[in-house]
């Protein structure tokens, strides 16, 4: 097999993410791309900071498991397949599974910490920034989190005010520049989207 191209996708909480990952991998086969996401490494609920508030933090890099993941990415990077647990948000009426992640010819690392952690960032070839104006982000988390974590309104503007744009300012934006494709989604990415897919199928084929 070829050696992998990793690319590193980031962005804000609530930029697009997980919807710009699902319409990437749905243009590759299983066996042409592994996404492995930095949401499968965060610490158990009981190890997570807190702020002042005593409110848990998962906002922060602490939170996070970045030194296995950057060692698992290192695993697929070397053709070797990665198990571990499935990460379910805390929520415990899901039983978690077990993941097998095998190499393949791209690898797509995601999170928000993935340009910030220097042993993240140095495994990555291409760095992908989604980008989405505050209030849209805001208006998207909102939603997201009182339909899918049932938290209420109060709750989620707490965390954005006090945990979502603090990260964001502090770990993310700060690392925009060094993309080497900034993919705006206010309202569509697909422009970026082609522009990616073309160049990672130019790899596969290769």
């Amino acid at each position: 097999m070829k050696k992998p191209l990793v690319i590193g996708i980031t962005g804000g909480s609530a930029s697009g993410k997980t919807t710009f990952l699902n319409n990437l991998m749905s243009a590759f086969s299983a066996e042409e791309v592994c996404l492995i996401s930095q949401d499968n490494y965060y610490l158990p609920k009981e190890e997570q900071p807190v702020d002042d508030e005593g409110v848990q933090n998962f906002d922060l890099p602490e939170s996070v498991n970045l030194q296995a993941y950057a060692k698992d990415i290192e695993k697929l990077k070397g053709g070797r397949t990665v198990q571990l647990k499935e990460y379910t948000f805390n929520n415990p009426n899901i039983t978690p599974r077990l993941l097998n992640f095998e190499s393949a010819p791209i690898i797509i690392v995601e999170g928000l910490f993935v340009f910030y952690d220097q042993n993240l960032s140095d495994l990555i070839d291409i760095r992908v920034f989604i980008d989405a104006q505050e209030h849209i982000k805001l208006k998207r988390r909102i939603i997201r989190d009182s339909e899918e974590r049932n938290e209420g309104l109060e709750e989620v503007l707490y965390r954005y005010e006090k945990h979502v744009q603090p990260t964001y300012d502090k770990y993310i934006a700060p690392f925009k520049s060094s993309a080497h494709l900034i993919i705006p989604n206010n309202t569509t990415f697909d422009v970026g989207l082609e522009i990616l897919i073309s160049h990672l199928k130019k790899h596969v084929q290769a």
